[in-house]
């Protein structure tokens, strides 16, 4: 790590290097990236065929069909908005450190504490997340394929299938950056090709397939709440907003192209590019999908639409009803294979920032995980994270069943809270820069690509819809997770997201205000400041 008094020549810097010194840091990330590979690395992310599948069963039982054919347009707006807000602030400040540099840069230090705090907390929820959704399908894929392998199912072994997934993504991380940059760009086209592929199966194979009034005006309410109603106005705006989930954690993540920013050549158009265009191709790709596994829901012998299989089987019930074990084995498996790579994007991504993070002494340990390889990869960063992704999810292991003995429904209790902390650490650092760059109005200096005045609407939309949408994941998606149930309350079934969100949010405050006050001013240099007040003169 270079000291803080370690000249930089500025003549011999290319245009990026420039603009990483402006910002005060030398180039020390191998910087040979493509644009393409850093939209891939959002679009990987992201991962439709991940988000769409592994939360379906959180769209489906809080709301049915319209909870997916409608919600599904209608956040993706919202979401674009927010990724072109993001876009203007990456093209001004393209560094590693991403969303916590800028909300230092415009906040000071104790915005820029708290929002690489949540950032950080988002980034290894989605990876374990995306891991653990990736070992579910690997299980599934098998299970589907082997009967004697599905009949010994238990959640220890899905979590154990996980901790692999963890270990070989952190393996290929370690190994390469630009191996990574490979990676993403294959999975692109993987996502593409795999997408279309299943799309034109869903249309093709089943014998028969739901109407449009299904899929664009049945309703139905899985969630515990309100005795089933789907006329009152809790199922409009309580049961429906917990479907949020299913859109609002698959198009995220979107921030790596931010994250490795600095790995990127011409990172100030090209990233923002990254953002927008990765949610853009998402949203749309998504919908599609979505779509055409709704019309492939199977129907009960008397030929109503099977609600209760897919409440419960999601959308593997779903192919292998409609499709037959050889066909939903290989859709399976295209999506398996989509979200390992999806987990190693969101290991590469989270790594970045926790070194980036480091790199400014924020994290205990900091000397230790901003250290690079010889291949300039931050190994040890890397290690954290998937140890961080393996503890957060350890709830897991707890099986949760409502229903009957006879017919238990095991509801993903710990899976859903982990994509929610997803969810609430990262929009939630996402929203404190854009409310920041609001504020400072004309007196940001915009980068090479910005919103020009629409700013002034897109970033109050942004925000709210952040706001909005955070305060539903907070909310206990069962009914026996209700800390003011009197008689069905059990810990088994209760969110922990909120939990785990706000209690470090407390720990922060308390540690930021006992000490790291004194001690942690935002970003630090890597060159000397006499260079960066050069370029700023």
């Amino acid at each position: 790590m270079p000291e803080a008094h370690e000249p930089v020549e500025a003549h011999h810097l290319n245009a990026d290097e420039a603009h990483l010194a402006r910002l005060g840091y030398k180039q020390e990330l191998n910087r040979s990236w493509s644009g393409f590979s850093n939209f891939a690395i959002s679009f990987s992310i992201i991962s439709i065929l991940a988000g769409c599948f592994t939360n379906f069963g959180a769209g489906f039982n809080n709301g049915g069909p319209i909870s997916i054919s409608w919600s599904w347009p209608i956040l993706g707006v919202f979401i674009l908005i927010i990724g072109f807000t993001m876009s203007e602030l990456v093209s001004a400040y393209p560094t590693s450190g991403g969303i916590y540099w800028w909300a230092s840069k415009l906040g000071g230090p104790a915005a820029g504490f708290y929002t690489g705090w949540l950032n950080l907390i988002g980034l290894v929820a989605v990876t374990a997340g995306v891991s653990y959704g990736c070992a579910t399908f690997i299980d599934l894929t098998i299970s589907t394929y082997s009967d004697s392998f599905a009949a010994d199912y238990s959640l220890t072994r899905v979590f154990v299938i996980f901790v692999v997934v963890l270990a070989l993504a952190s393996v290929l991380n370690i190994f390469s950056g630009h191996l990574m940059a490979v990676m993403n760009n294959v999975s692109v086209w993987w996502h593409v090709a795999g997408a279309a592929g299943i799309v034109l199966i869903l249309v093709l194979v089943p014998d028969q397939h739901q109407s449009f009034s299904y899929v664009f005006t049945e309703r139905f309410n899985n969630s515990g709440y309100g005795d089933g109603s789907t006329s009152n106005l809790m199922f409009w705006f309580a049961i429906v907003p917990f479907g949020f989930l299913l859109t609002q954690y698959t198009i995220t993540g979107f921030d790596a192209s931010a994250h490795l920013s600095e790995e990127t050549a011409t990172a100030s158009t090209v990233a923002a590019k990254g953002i927008w265009r990765s949610i853009f191709y998402s949203v749309i790709g998504g919908y599609i999908l979505l779509l055409a596994v709704v019309f492939a829901i199977p129907s009960t012998p008397d030929g109503a639409p099977d609600n209760a299989g897919v409440g419960a089987g999601g959308v593997a019930y779903i192919f292998v009803q409609s499709l037959g074990t050889n066909w939903a084995t290989f859709v399976l498996f295209i999506s398996a294979a989509a979200q390992f790579f999806c987990a190693t994007a969101c290991m590469t991504s989270a790594s970045r920032m926790t070194f980036a993070f480091s790199r400014d002494g924020a994290i205990p340990g900091s000397p230790v995980l901003q250290r690079l390889t010889s291949s300039r990869v931050p190994a040890n960063a890397v290690v954290f994270v998937g140890i961080a992704a393996a503890v957060v999810t350890l709830p897991a292991l707890i099986e949760v069943n409502i229903g009957t003995p006879e017919a238990p429904l095991v509801i993903p209790v710990a899976f859903y809270a982990v994509t929610s902390i997803a969810v609430i650490g990262l929009y939630l650092a996402f929203a404190i820069p854009i409310w920041l760059r609001w504020r400072h109005g004309s007196r940001f200096e915009v980068g090479s690509w910005n919103n020009g005045s629409k700013y002034k609407w897109m970033n109050l939309v942004a925000v709210a819809e952040i706001l909005i949408v955070t305060l539903y994941l907070m909310m206990p998606s069962l009914p026996g997770g209700n800390p003011f149930s009197e008689s069905d309350f059990e810990w088994k079934f209760v969110n922990y997201a909120p939990i785990v969100t706000l209690g470090t949010l407390l720990l922060l405050t308390l540690w930021w205000f006992t000490s790291a006050k004194n001690w942690f001013t935002g970003p630090k240099h890597t060159i000397d400041q006499a260079v960066v007040e050069a370029f700023d003169a």
